[in-house]
Parts: C-alpha cells; structure tokens; sequence
C-alpha cells in the first residue's frame, strides 16, 4: 500500500521580524518516517518545527501538514490541526501542579474527551506505551527528566497523532536517559506514525538512523546520500 504524504515544504521561505531564517525549504515526509532536523544552535531547527504546528507563519512557497495548507490556514482551523499533530518539548511543559494522570486527564479533556470510561483507557494505554503505566499518580517534580519526557511523549500520544514533532527531545537528559528516548519515538514511528526529531547530537543520529535533513547557513540540506 502507497504511503501517504503528511509533510510537504515547496520553496519555503522562513522569516523573523525582517531576518531571513530558512529559504528555498522543499522536502516531503511519508508515513512512518523519522526525519532528523540537525544543525547547530540558532540555525533554524526549532523555527521550522514551528512552522509545522502554526507557531510561526511561513512566508512563501507551498506547505502543506496532514492536509491543512499552512500558508492560507485560518486561525480558528489551527487548534484542529495541533490535535492531530503530537508535540514534544525539550523543557517538558508538564502542569507542575497536578499528578501524571491529571496531565493526561486535562489534555484529553481539552481536545473533547467527555466519557470518563474511554478517558482512563487511553491514558493507560499510552502511559503503558511509554513504559509509565506505574507512575500515573505521580506529581512531576518527583519524576526524573526522563520520566517526564517518558509523560511528555504520552501526552503526545493521546490523540493518536498521525505525526509527531520533537524539539531537541534530548536536550535536557543525559546520552543513555536520551537514547532510550530516541528509541522510543522510533518505535513509535514504526508502528506508522512519522516523527521530526530537531537535534545537535549527531551521535544520536548515527546510533538510531533515519532521515537526515541539515540546517545550515540558512537552508534545508539533504544528507541522504
């Protein structure tokens, strides 16, 4: 069976203010790929991800996520395209006030879950995925880092995404806690969800191979060869 697009850049232009970040961006992304977004710190990763989710608009060209056209896309069409779309963030962004399951619990009711039934499933269902189906009553200052990014990638689950997108993922744990990470989100995609990765850990990328696309000197370079 043919694999369906999700991503698709044409000549891209990224700006901020009047800076030019990324320009000429064109590459597509299929189901179940892992895609490695590499480059140094302010080369353009984490705005390109951005981009993706409508966190930053897109100047010219032709984009396209999970059919949404990110360039005409109105505001009020966003918050469904970020259902669809899993996010994981260096820094966590767990609610610091309530326990694992009521992070779960509050993201499922925010996106339209009401049956309190269906609810308690998925979340076990995806803490399970992440190996954290024994730390649902945790608060998150008593998790280590990658425990919380373990709850991070549930929390991205939820909703069944059919694309999920990681911003340095890695960034704040140490090289093992973040190769059980990587691990993780590469089997996920394998199970048909397609993850972009943004690192600048590039032996992350040789020990878990995958797409590979280079932010430098203000473009989108191909390193498949």
């Amino acid at each position: 069976m043919e694999k369906k697009v999700l991503l698709k850049y044409e000549n891209v232009a990224i700006n901020r203010s009047e800076n030019c970040i990324l320009q000429d961006v064109s590459f597509e992304l299929l189901q179940a790929q892992f895609l490695y977004i590499i480059g140094r710190v302010g080369s353009g990763k984490s705005t390109l991800l951005k981009t993706m989710y409508c966190e930053m608009p897109i100047n010219k060209g032709v984009a396209m996520v999970l059919d949404y056209d990110l360039v005409q896309i109105k505001r009020k069409q966003i918050p469904s395209l970020r259902k669809k779309i899993g996010i994981v963030f260096q820094d966590f962004q767990l609610l610091t006030d309530r326990t694992v399951y009521e992070n779960l619990s509050f993201v499922l009711k925010s996106t339209g879950w009401s049956d309190k039934i269906a609810t308690k499933r998925r979340i076990e269902e995806v803490l399970t995925q992440v190996a954290m189906i024994n730390k649902g009553y945790k608060m998150p200052h008593e998790l280590s880092g990658g425990e919380q990014q373990r709850v991070v990638i549930a929390r991205a689950l939820l909703n069944s995404p059919q694309l999920i997108l990681a911003d340095e993922p890695t960034g704040n744990l140490d090289p093992e806690t973040g190769s059980h990470i990587v691990q993780l989100l590469h089997d996920i995609s394998e199970t048909g969800t397609a993850v972009v990765m943004s690192t600048h850990n590039y032996q992350l990328v040789s020990s878990f191979p995958g797409l590979v696309k280079k932010c430098e000197d203000r473009y989108l370079l191909d390193l498949n060869m």
